[in-house]
């Protein structure tokens, strides 16, 4: 069970990682790197794109996955 799990925790950070490299940039340097701020107001999950929203899922998947594991190993 958890060579399967940590397959799928492998797949899910290949998956992670091609998804952010599918973001578009922003500029404005480190305002740019943090979201300048525009997604810390209200009602931010509308103002995330569909690319944000799956990549917000997956690695939320990804951290449920990196603790199920290190419950599982003690």
């Amino acid at each position: 069970m958890i060579t399967f799990l940590s397959v799928v925790q492998i797949i899910l950070s290949v998956v992670i990682i091609a998804v952010v490299l599918m973001h578009q940039r922003k500029q404005g340097g480190f305002a740019g790197i943090f979201g300048g701020g525009t997604q810390a107001e209200s009602g931010q999950w509308q103002r995330f794109n569909a690319l944000s929203k799956v990549t917000v899922v997956i690695f939320i998947l990804f951290m449920l996955l990196s603790v199920i594991l290190v419950l599982m190993t003690k």
